[in-house]
């Protein structure tokens, strides 16, 4: 098993088409976007070469691989409006391991960790994120890699037929 990762430059035709998969699997829409109500859940979003080309002025995004094979997506930001703690300096993170095949194998972790060293080289200090409050797996990955709880926005998306809270986690690196 090799995993790899690419800084995304001028988006391929192979990235629009996974995002889009991706953004749009019921089962994963609810892991990476916060959603209000059942018809959010259900909505399809379109991603297009220009919408990524937008967000790479103020993301820095990576491609991860499993074998050659586009699996995931992570990207940072720094120090956007959304932050829990105001602390300039900060990287905001998000992960997609969007292919099934690609869960549960500790490519979620090694992305982490990639990532960070990535955000390490701009010079920032402190990364932060949030994980919704029944993505279970995720926290128990974020608070092995050491990231720590600092706070929740209550009922900030919906999942199964109830709202949840957004935990907002920290590391210093």
């Amino acid at each position: 098993m090799k995993i790899s990762f690419q800084k995304t430059g001028d988006p391929t035709d192979q990235l629009i088409t996974s995002l889009n998969k991706w953004e749009n699997d019921p089962k994963l829409i609810p892991l990476i976007h916060p959603c209000r109500n059942k018809e959010d859940v259900e909505s399809y979003v379109r991603i297009t070469k220009e919408e990524i080309n937008k967000r790479l002025t103020t993301y820095h995004m990576y491609e991860i691989y499993l074998d050659n094979i586009l699996v995931g997506e992570m990207n940072y930001t720094v120090d956007p409006v959304h932050l829990y703690k105001k602390e300039r300096g900060t990287a905001w993170i998000a992960i997609t391991i969007g292919e099934e095949i690609a869960r549960g194998r500790g490519i979620g972790s090694t992305s982490l960790r990639y990532l960070e060293e990535q955000i390490k080289k701009q010079g920032l200090k402190r990364i932060e994120l949030g994980v919704f409050e029944f993505n279970k797996s995720a926290q128990k990955l974020y608070s092995k890699l050491g990231y720590q709880e600092i706070g929740k926005n209550k009922q900030f998306t919906y999942y199964q037929d109830r709202m949840w809270d957004d935990i907002r986690m920290e590391k210093y690196v």
